[in-house]
């Protein structure tokens, strides 16, 4: 799973990227299309259950879950029709899992706005339109086809079509596909064709040192907007997250303190990032390491034990679970299982975010 960072050309999305993944590289020039080939990059995902869990489970290590980025292009008005490489932009964009929106909040003369003048509301509804256009022609392109292998009687061509219709009258109106119900079937029918207005999308209102907390006019612009679209927003200072992710532990820290910030902006970035992706964790705790496992929201104990190892689901018999706050109430796990709190789940139990586990399973 990975999600992309787009956004307008000189919004701060490179920036940002390199302050995710700590890539320490020469400042991107200050033009349109200085990011040609995507660069992917994995970030952690902080997590301070992880040092809660420590606390009571001392360990060698603790090792923190993972997302992959992408940082793509700079999209610019006319991208579905081929403006500025767009096209070779977008097939980008159709390969990820979720959209990380960049929308520049902050005003700055030295740095030149590709729209002339700094309208978050307006970026927004750029990179919109470029998605659904592109989306309507990738849908035009595959009705055809797909309408004539269904003249033959293929049953899952007919529910192609029925799904591409539906998203065709849906895009009609204006309106992203995320908006648009399909049911289980349609949606993996059209699943191929990575439409881009069905993926989630997360924004992040790049903002000026002034406004950490992101409460200016602009980023209430896109906080307003984000809300009605069921969207979350993440207010981060992109050229501040880049200098606090060069220093070491200890100028960090300082840094962070002096700026009134408990955190990097970037670990709440991360984590919503996350929740975006459909993402959660579960955690296993012993003497070597405390790590947090990625699974899909819904997932269940076998298929969760599958991403330690694949023996693990093949063989999965069992599997022992407690919470972070039973730890925490008990303070080790010899007396979460006297007091009969150790819970022992099957094949059909569905993972719970922040699940403690142990799974048994047969060689």
């Amino acid at each position: 799973m990975k999600a992309g960072i787009v956004g307008l050309p000189n919004v701060g999305k490179s920036t940002l990227f390199n302050a995710l993944t700590s890539t320490k590289s020469a400042q991107a020039a200050n033009y349109p299309f200085c990011t040609i080939e995507p660069n992917e990059g994995i970030v952690a995902v902080p997590d301070p259950r992880l040092l809660r869990i420590q606390k009571y489970i001392p360990t060698q290590r603790v090792v923190p879950t993972a997302l992959k980025l992408v940082d793509i292009a700079g999209i610019v008005k006319g991208a579905s029709e081929g403006q500025g490489l767009g096209n070779k932009f977008l097939s980008h964009i159709r390969e990820v899992d979720a959209i990380i929106q960049v929308v520049r909040c902050f005003e700055d003369p030295d740095v030149v706005h590709v729209a002339g003048t700094v309208n978050p509301l307006a970026d927004i509804e750029t990179i919109e339109m470029e998605l659904m256009l592109a989306d309507i022609q990738t849908l035009e392109n595959a009705l055809p086809k797909s309408e004539r292998t269904a003249k033959s009687g293929d049953k899952e061509a007919k529910l192609r079509v029925e799904a591409i219709k539906k998203c065709l009258e849906h895009l009609a109106t204006d309106q992203p596909l995320r908006k648009l119900q399909l049911d289980e079937e349609e949606a993996l029918s059209i699943e191929t064709y990575g439409l881009m207005t069905a993926k989630p999308i997360l924004y992040v209102a790049n903002v000026e040192e002034s406004d950490l907390e992101g409460q200016g006019p602009l980023v209430m612009q896109v906080r307003e907007f984000a809300e009605k679209v069921g969207a979350s927003v993440i207010p981060v200072c992109a050229k501040l997250e880049s200098e606090i992710a060069e220093l070491d532990e200890a100028d960090r820290a300082e840094m962070l303190e002096s700026a009134g910030l408990a955190e990097p902006a970037l670990a709440a970035l991360a984590r919503e990032a996350y929740k975006v992706l459909g993402l959660q964790s579960y955690f296993t705790a012993g003497e070597k390491e405390i790590r947090a496992w990625t699974v899909h929201a819904g997932a269940t104990a076998p298929q969760a034990a599958g991403v330690i190892h694949t023996d693990f689901e093949a063989g999965f018999i069992r599997a022992e679970v407690y919470s972070v706050a039973d730890i925490e109430h008990y303070k080790s796990e010899k007396e979460i299982r006297n007091a009969g709190k150790l819970r022992v789940e099957g094949k059909s139990y569905i993972m719970k975010d922040g699940d403690i586990c142990h799974f048994l399973f047969n060689n």
